[in-house]
């Protein structure tokens, strides 16, 4: 499912740092403005713990996660939506995005130099939401002069779905607020707003990038961005950058939970974002379990079960015929599938079941 997650900030927040830790590729990082120029892509495992008990249960030949799609894109300065700096591209690869991963630095290191100057992360974030809703107020008034005669002359009902939804898009924007805050009133609404491809339709999470002191409970400027964030349909992850990339080049798994339950930490950052990134998305997993593999399949909420069966092969959603499926409490509790049968506990599910996160499934078709 190719569904990707955008990293964005201003130059110099740990936009870099951070990607290179969750997809353990080596983008550039360094203290200048502009570092990364080309969006570079990565893909990271989704952490699932219940893989591997599955696994002690089954034994398979291998363990399959789930993995989603990260981008590190160029930072934006102001003026961006007037092609200042590299805004073009920057603004071009987030459109290509499903969601937004907002970097914001919320640490003090006179050594790392602020494109601004000082650090001020409410500023920060405001400076970039005010270059995509431009971006985006530029793009709706455009669309607006485009169906405006058709809506209000001809008789194209769907011109008078978009030209309304234009209209209220763009008021919000005039008023400083995103796309997103724009509520979509029915079904006609949303399949318009879709083809629209507006930056700031966009879910966010922001992710408040703090020093080692603050790993744990965050600071002042994490308390600022909730406060500034905090009517806004978003999330807010705080992580330490440098931190998790201490923490990559340990060796063993001991070491680093040791690092981390110094740190006062009971998960990883990057395994905390990288689960927040696969819920920002709308995602969620099924999983088959065999001798060959447990694999996790990805999915959107909300998929019924031949949808999902499609994402194995799209024979079996053509063929589709049931889906046998066993909770993964029961698979748990009873220890292998002949036993979660013989309780009684597999479910024997049609067309209309819609799949829930951590369904173990089998799916039955023909062709």
């Amino acid at each position: 499912m190719a569904l990707k997650a955008g990293i964005v900030g201003l130059p110099n927040v740990g936009k870099s740092t951070l990607f290179n830790c969750l997809s353990s590729a080596k983008a550039q990082a360094a203290n200048f403005p502009f570092c990364t120029i080309d969006a570079q892509m990565g893909q990271v495992s989704v952490p699932d713990e219940r893989l591997t008990r599955l696994a002690e249960i089954v034994h398979p030949g291998r363990i399959v996660p789930a993995v989603c799609d990260i981008v590190d894109i160029a930072g934006l300065v102001k003026g961006a939506s007037k092609g200042e700096g590299l805004g073009n591209q920057f603004l071009g690869n987030i459109r290509e995005c499903d969601a937004i991963i907002h970097v914001l630095r919320c640490f003090d290191n006179g050594n790392i130099v602020h494109v601004d100057g000082t650090v001020d992360p409410v500023r920060d974030k405001e400076i970039i939401d005010t270059e995509l809703q431009l971006k985006d107020l530029e793009t709706v008034e455009g669309r607006i002069r485009r169906v405006e005669k058709q809506a209000n002359v001809g008789g194209d009902k769907m011109a008078k779905v978009e030209y309304n939804l234009l209209l209220r898009y763009k008021e919000a924007l005039e008023q400083g607020r995103s796309a997103r805050t724009v509520e979509l009133q029915n079904d006609e609404e949303e399949n318009v707003a879709r083809q629209m491809f507006l930056l700031t339709t966009k879910p966010v999470l922001y992710v408040c990038n703090v020093d080692e002191a603050a790993a744990a409970n965050g600071n002042e400027y994490v308390e600022r961005v909730r406060e500034a964030v905090k009517d806004e349909d978003a999330e807010l992850i705080v992580i330490s950058a440098q931190t998790e990339a201490d923490i990559a080049e340990l060796e063993t798994y001991e070491e680093k939970q040791m690092f981390l339950e110094d740190l006062g930490l009971s998960e990883s950052g990057c395994n905390r974002l990288i689960k927040a990134i696969y819920s920002l998305l709308n995602l969620q997993t099924f999983i088959t379990a065999g001798p060959m593999e447990v694999k996790a399949w990805t999915y959107r909420r909300g998929w019924k079960a031949p949808q999902c069966a499609g994402v194995i092969h799209t024979d079996f959603e053509k063929g589709f015929i049931r889906a046998e499926v066993i909770k993964y409490d029961d698979y748990i509790r009873y220890g292998s599938e002949s036993a979660v049968r013989e309780a009684g506990k597999m479910g024997v599910e049609g067309k209309d079941y819609v799949v829930q996160d951590g369904d173990i499934m089998h799916f039955r078709f023909n062709v």
